[in-house]
Protein backbone atom coordinates (compact mmCIF):
# COMPACT_ATOMS: atom_id res chain seq x y z
CA UNK A 1 0.00 0.00 0.00
CA UNK A 2 1.12 3.31 -1.18
CA UNK A 3 2.04 5.88 1.89
CA UNK A 4 2.52 9.64 2.87
CA UNK A 5 4.63 11.36 4.30
CA UNK A 6 3.63 13.70 6.38
CA UNK A 7 5.09 16.50 8.83
CA UNK A 8 2.99 18.85 11.36
CA UNK A 9 4.87 21.70 12.11
CA UNK A 10 3.78 24.56 14.39
CA UNK A 11 5.21 27.63 14.75
CA UNK A 12 7.67 27.07 17.03
CA UNK A 13 8.56 23.46 16.78
CA UNK A 14 7.78 20.05 14.85
CA UNK A 15 5.03 18.52 16.40
CA UNK A 16 5.14 14.90 14.39
CA UNK A 17 6.91 13.43 11.46
CA UNK A 18 6.49 9.91 9.70
CA UNK A 19 4.80 7.51 7.20
CA UNK A 20 0.84 7.85 7.14
CA UNK A 21 -2.09 5.84 5.39
CA UNK A 22 -4.65 8.38 5.79
CA UNK A 23 -4.75 12.84 7.31
CA UNK A 24 -7.94 14.05 8.07
CA UNK A 25 -7.68 18.33 8.32
CA UNK A 26 -10.42 20.89 8.87
CA UNK A 27 -9.90 23.37 5.98
CA UNK A 28 -11.40 26.64 4.93
CA UNK A 29 -13.62 25.00 2.52
CA UNK A 30 -14.46 21.70 4.39
CA UNK A 31 -13.48 18.38 6.07
CA UNK A 32 -10.40 16.86 3.84
CA UNK A 33 -9.48 13.94 3.92
CA UNK A 34 -5.61 13.06 2.08
CA UNK A 35 -4.85 9.38 0.77
CA UNK A 36 -1.18 8.58 -1.05
CA UNK A 37 -2.22 9.59 -4.82
CA UNK A 38 -3.83 12.54 -3.80
CA UNK A 39 -4.24 15.34 -6.15
CA UNK A 40 -1.51 18.49 -5.61
CA UNK A 41 -3.38 20.86 -3.25
CA UNK A 42 -3.11 23.82 -0.65
CA UNK A 43 -5.38 24.40 2.03
CA UNK A 44 -6.12 27.29 4.32
CA UNK A 45 -7.10 25.56 7.86
CA UNK A 46 -9.42 26.62 10.32
CA UNK A 47 -9.60 25.30 14.40
CA UNK A 48 -10.54 21.76 14.61
CA UNK A 49 -9.34 18.27 14.62
CA UNK A 50 -5.89 17.08 12.66
CA UNK A 51 -5.72 13.07 12.65
CA UNK A 52 -2.90 11.60 11.09
CA UNK A 53 -3.54 7.67 10.82
CA UNK A 54 -0.54 4.97 9.92
CA UNK A 55 -0.57 2.24 7.73
CA UNK A 56 -2.04 0.24 10.15
CA UNK A 57 -4.81 2.12 11.11
CA UNK A 58 -3.64 3.54 14.48
CA UNK A 59 -4.16 7.10 15.38
CA UNK A 60 -0.51 8.29 14.93
CA UNK A 61 -1.01 11.85 15.76
CA UNK A 62 -4.55 13.81 17.07
CA UNK A 63 -4.38 17.37 18.13
CA UNK A 64 -6.74 20.19 17.69
CA UNK A 65 -5.52 23.32 15.87
CA UNK A 66 -6.22 27.15 15.73
CA UNK A 67 -5.35 28.06 11.96
CA UNK A 68 -2.31 27.36 9.64
CA UNK A 69 -2.14 25.73 5.85
CA UNK A 70 -1.72 21.98 4.56
CA UNK A 71 0.02 21.10 1.51
CA UNK A 72 -0.29 18.09 -0.88
CA UNK A 73 2.45 17.12 -3.43
CA UNK A 74 3.86 13.82 -4.33
CA UNK A 75 2.33 12.02 -1.26
CA UNK A 76 3.91 14.74 0.69
CA UNK A 77 1.66 16.52 3.20
CA UNK A 78 2.92 19.32 4.92
CA UNK A 79 0.69 20.83 7.91
CA UNK A 80 1.79 24.29 9.44
CA UNK A 81 -0.36 25.35 12.00
CA UNK A 82 -0.05 28.48 14.55
CA UNK A 83 -0.99 26.62 17.52
CA UNK A 84 -1.55 22.63 18.59
CA UNK A 85 -2.76 21.38 21.60
CA UNK A 86 -3.19 17.88 22.43
CA UNK A 87 -6.54 16.32 21.97
CA UNK A 88 -8.12 15.44 25.64
CA UNK A 89 -7.76 11.39 26.53
CA UNK A 90 -4.95 10.78 24.45
CA UNK A 91 -1.22 9.76 24.75
CA UNK A 92 0.81 12.98 24.33
CA UNK A 93 1.29 13.11 20.49
CA UNK A 94 3.21 16.29 21.47
CA UNK A 95 6.55 14.68 23.25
Amino acid sequence: MAELNVDLVAADRKVWSGAAREVSAPSAEGQVGILAGHTPMLAVLRPGTVKVSTAAGLVAVEVHVDGGFLSVDDDVVTIVVDEVTEVSGRESALA
